[in-house]
């Protein structure tokens, strides 16, 4: 009875979590120029609208940069810090774990001003290079989390028979310790990009026009003119999620399935 009680309240909190997507999504298909229902007929005329209207390509083309840029530089980061935390002889290393991790509780709006009075002062205001900077703040805390999680699964005397058996200090980062990490390293790089994608406060204060993202221009979209095309570039940004998560596990896997031989 109370196994069947908890598969009931977690299918109705996936459909109450899920049902606002199945509402809107429909509506990225509809002929009409207002969003409502029912759908007078079914087009992909604002689906071609973001292909073709420049603001809404520009936007596109600027998110995949920036995400890039970012999922790579948090990524970097983030596995570094992981592996520096990793050292049990490192002092202060709850500190500087708490540190690497308030990105994720200090509110966007405290991040955007500070960040846009620093970059102002560096010539880093209204750049690419600025708001993947930006970005890479956010997304480093997930990188850290996933990281560290690998890392912490990791048997040391693998390791230590490494070690022992001559290889380098290197030889053992690279052949052992990476390739049993990688899952982590690949699941913390698919949450970085999604979190670039998804991120706007961040990007309304550090970003100038020519960097202006999809999530800015859906933000500043809904504040100007509701349309279909808001919902096209939804859809857009749901199947873009799904697909990076459905190629973080099927890479995850496949490292797992990896038999680690240390030279």
């Amino acid at each position: 009875m109370l196994r069947t009680s908890r598969i009931v309240f977690g299918v109705l909190a996936v459909l109450f979590l899920v049902a606002p997507l199945i509402a809107i999504l429909p509506l990225a298909f509809t002929s009409s120029v207002f969003l409502n229902y029912p759908v007078p007929s079914y087009s992909l005329r604002w689906f071609v609208e973001l292909l073709t209207a420049d603001v809404w390509r520009r936007s596109i083309i600027n998110s995949l940069i920036i995400g890039g840029g970012a999922t790579v530089l948090a990524t970097v980061l983030g596995t570094l810090a992981a592996l520096g935390l990793r050292s049990r002889h490192l002092p202060f290393a709850g500190l500087f774990r708490t540190i690497f991790l308030l990105p994720m509780v200090v509110p966007a709006v405290v991040l955007g001003v500070g960040m846009q009075l620093c970059f102002v002062q560096i010539d880093l205001a209204s750049t690419y290079l600025g708001v993947i900077v930006a970005h890479s703040v956010l997304a480093i805390p997930f990188v850290l989390v996933n990281v560290s999680a690998s890392l912490g699964g990791i048997d040391p005397r693998v390791e230590r028979a490494a070690a022992s058996l001559g290889a380098s200090p290197t030889t053992v980062f690279r052949r052992v310790t990476l390739p049993l990490a990688l899952p982590g390293v690949v699941s913390g790089a698919a949450f970085a990009f999604a979190t670039s994608l998804d991120e706007v406060v961040l990007t309304l204060f550090v970003a100038g026009p020519n960097q202006r993202t999809l999530a800015r221009q859906m933000f500043s979209s809904i504040r100007e003119n509701i349309s279909p095309a808001i919902a096209a570039a939804a859809f857009l940004f749901i199947v873009g999620t799904l697909i990076v998560g459905g190629m973080s596990l099927l890479v995850r896997a496949r490292l797992r399935t990896r038999v680690v031989m240390p030279e």
